[in-house]
């Protein structure tokens, strides 16, 4: 069966198709609608009609549809996941818990709603001075492949929650969930039109939703190179945007930290969803004196790894295709200077053959200068490195064009603060490691790691307008 899009409240196909492929077997799970221009346009038009009527709901009205669109996904949890697991390749209990966090979005957001309101600013006795917050009108969303569900739902959730209408650009190899969750807003009650989904390929239907000038708000998760040429998209039109992009984020293990903790949540972090994540911790800068005992811990957990298909629920699946499997080999091969602990082959489990799978991999030593030590890899593959002063490693986890999350492991308090405040990332963990952490933190980067900040009630700031009003007594 094709994935078509949604649009208006209905199911649309287009002219050309494309195959969708299980990472985890090569097999084709099937076609999907190839939408482009003409799709955009038709899914930008019925947000913008919607949205004259959307815009004047009540806060009450919108948090209750929000509310029942979280008990529908929390009720096709199972059916949901699946779907995610086979397009990602991702475990399925890791696909699970990607639709229940879904579904915490639509209900976060409905609630937080209903106490989202402007200021009243004292002038003077003559004047009444407030502001408002009010939507921006059709807001565009155009959502990475990793994390498909949760992405979706945290665009969407606080732009539709604050009187926006949404057109979703799912990821070409990830289309089906983003479908089925619009299906399940018409469900919930949603109006026809609020909530829009164009399949198809990036440079087709994902620019031309970056460029329409009928989009009045823009999200981007996914790449630095193609964020850069998004945000250049919307300049044209004058268009804000919220970029999340990449990273290359580092644990930072001193002397007094509780070792085994910070190995095994290290070695942990790098291998959920195959380490394709912006957030990852791939960078452990360790103290020179327990250097060769995290080392040593990290690559015990990583022998212990279960690897297989996203569905046999392994602790390990395939990266989302054979593109990125040789993206991530390539990084191995190149490393350079460094120790090869363990890893840097390609995984093959038993009984499968087609899927791209990659062996979880630990280097030691690597020069900090080298590409693997300063690109995003987005594969399980973890770098090593040692400093002796606190000034060096601090140094070190600056040092990469990305600051979007970092982790202290200490038991001295003053050092963790410190250092929180020294660390250029927009997410500092101490003694624990969130990997973008819940729905109610706010999270994005700095410099190359993109701008703007979404999850928590930040995000309702971010698709929303300031007017101040002054009224004459």
């Amino acid at each position: 069966m094709a994935t078509e899009s949604f649009i208006d409240g209905e199911s649309v196909g287009a002219k050309a198709v494309y195959e969708n492929v299980d990472p985890s077997t090569g097999q084709v799970l099937g076609e999907v609608a190839r939408g482009g221009a003409e799709e955009i346009d038709r899914a930008v038009a019925a947000a913008r009609r919607t949205h004259r009527s959307w815009r004047a709901t009540t806060p009450e009205q919108r948090s209750a549809l929000l509310c029942r669109l979280a008990d529908l996904i929390e009720r096709d949890v199972e059916s949901l996941a699946h779907l995610e697991s086979e397009d990602t390749g991702k475990p399925l209990s890791q696909a699970r818990n990607d639709a229940r966090v879904c579904a915490r979005y639509f209900r976060f957001y409905g609630h937080a709603i209903d106490s989202y309101y402007g200021l009243s600013l004292q002038l003077r006795p003559d004047l009444h001075a407030y502001t408002r917050r009010e939507p921006h009108g059709v807001t565009g969303h155009i959502v990475a492949w990793n994390y498909p569900l949760q992405l979706f739902a945290r665009g969407v959730a606080p732009a539709v929650a604050t009187g926006n209408c949404s057109v979703v650009k799912p990821a070409d190899e990830t289309p089906r969930t983003a479908v089925a969750v619009a299906v399940l807003a018409l469900e919930a009650g949603f109006p026809p039109g609020v909530v829009n989904v164009v399949t198809g390929l990036g440079p087709e239907a994902g620019a031309a939703l970056s460029a329409h000038p009928g989009v009045d708000h823009l999200g981007f998760v996914g790449s630095t190179r193609i964020g850069s040429l998004v945000a250049a998209s919307a300049a044209e039109r004058v268009s804000p945007v919220m970029l999340e992009l990449g990273g290359k984020s580092a644990h930072l293990v001193f002397a007094d930290a509780d070792v085994e903790k910070a190995a095994r949540v290290a070695a942990s972090a790098i291998l959920q969803n195959a380490g394709q994540t912006c957030s990852a911790g791939s960078r452990v800068l360790v103290h020179e004196s327990v250097h060769a005992e995290v080392v040593e811990r990290i690559a015990g957990h990583l022998a212990k790894v279960s690897i297989g298909r996203g569905l046999d629920d392994p602790d390990l699946g395939p990266l989302v295709s054979r593109k990125q499997q040789d993206r991530v080999r390539s990084y191995v091969d190149a490393a350079g200077t460094g120790e090869l602990v363990t890893g840097g082959t390609i995984a093959e489990p038993d009984g499968i053959t087609g899927g791209a799978y990659f062996a979880p991999t630990l280097i030691d030593g690597v020069d900090p200068a080298a590409p693997i030590a300063q690109e995003e890899v987005f594969g399980p593959v973890l770098t090593t490195m040692r400093f002796s002063t606190e000034e060096e490693a601090i140094a070190l986890a600056n040092g990469t064009e990305y600051a979007l999350l970092g982790a202290v492991w200490t038991r001295d308090l003053s050092r963790a603060h410190r250092l929180a405040a020294e660390i250029e990332a927009g997410q500092v963990y101490v003694n624990t490691y969130g990997a973008g952490g819940g729905v109610e933190l706010p999270f994005g980067g700095f410099r190359k790691s993109g701008y703007g900040r979404e999850k928590g009630v930040e995000a309702l700031d971010a698709y929303t307008a300031t007017k101040t009003v002054v009224v004459q007594l």
